[in-house]
């Protein structure tokens, strides 16, 4: 289990209970009692120090290495699931997965981005930016869910899109731009999920949707605070100062009106109990799909350039 750097109360707890479980196996001391308060004494200084997070931290829990990635949910979210590849004009892009998938007799297009679970994945995964190809493949995989009127689910986890010279290249700023247009006029229900982190453009090129939501414990934001602070003090040293003033939280980004909701997460965070994460999620999921669908498809249409139109704010001079 890993822990972080916040949670050295909780860890050091964990190490006590440990020790006694290993007693307890030995079987010559009865420390049944003292495991019992062990655990309770956890899941109480779990939630005081989760009930109480800054940006930094929720920061630091979505990019977890235990965290669910967007595979780990489809999988769990589907009882079939058919991965497509390619974008049909370059390459297969790793680091966007998508396909149809069954939830429960509905057959859904999932999309979203994949980190990977060790350090050869996320090497494979290009740790979730995608280049240009990957774009492309997100709206292919969308326009055939149009084609067959099946409903969109994306997953957004990336630190970005990839930055080097080969993806400019190859038109990153046009293949996000396109997938931003051709979101809008889905005829298809799009529902998003922001599961861990959101970057950027890297992360609206799969974020147009009728409902936009956010995992508790996840960010939402132009610039990472590393990459903020960079830019402003020349370092890194800032971080957490930057992650205050970026205001990229799940709670910010609700408040400020530019998500729909806010998914709860187990305490403790959707690592610490994949399974009930799942189970959240899938019924958030579900009752959303279900009402998107009592709109007629030039409803959803129309309410989702209305979304679009009325964030942010203007002057005409």
């Amino acid at each position: 289990m890993v822990f972080l750097d916040f949670e050295a109360p909780i860890s050091e707890l964990y190490d006590q209970l440990e020790k006694l479980k290993a007693i307890s196996l030995k079987g010559k001391v009865d420390v049944s009692s003292s495991i019992a308060e062990l655990e309770q004494k956890i899941k109480v200084a779990r939630k005081e120090i989760y009930a109480n997070l800054n940006g930094w931290q929720r920061v630091q829990v979505s990019r977890h290495p235990e965290r669910p990635y967007t595979l780990q949910y489809i999988e769990s979210l589907t009882s079939k699931f058919q991965e497509l590849h390619g974008d049909r004009h370059f390459a297969d892009d790793k680091a966007i997965v998508g396909g149809f998938g069954d939830m429960d007799g509905e057959t859904i297009m999932f999309i979203g981005h994949q980190k990977g679970i060790n350090t050869k994945m996320r090497q494979y995964r290009n740790f979730g930016m995608p280049n240009p190809e990957g774009y492309r493949k997100a709206l292919r995989l969308m326009k055939l869910a149009e084609k067959f009127d099946k409903p969109i689910i994306t997953f957004i986890d990336t630190p970005g899109a990839y930055p080097g010279l080969e993806a400019e290249e190859r038109g990153q700023a046009e293949a996000i731009a396109r997938n931003l247009y051709e979101m809008t006029l889905l005829k298809v229900p799009v529902i998003c999920v922001v599961i861990g982190e959101g970057a950027s453009g890297g992360a609206v090129g799969i974020g147009i949707g009728d409902r936009v939501f956010m995992l508790e414990n996840t960010w939402y934001s132009v610039i990472s605070p590393e990459s903020c602070s960079s830019i402003l003090w020349r370092t890194w040293d800032y971080k957490e100062t930057a992650a205050e003033a970026l205001k990229l939280t799940s709670k910010d980004m609700f408040g400020f009106g530019l998500v729909d909701g806010i998914i709860k997460e187990p305490c403790g965070g959707a690592h610490s109990d994949p399974d009930e994460m799942v189970k959240i999620l899938k019924k958030h999921l579900k009752k959303h799909l279900a009402e998107l669908k009592e709109f007629s498809p030039q409803q959803r249409l129309e309410n989702r350039i209305a979304k679009y139109s009325a964030m942010g704010e203007y002057i005409e001079g």
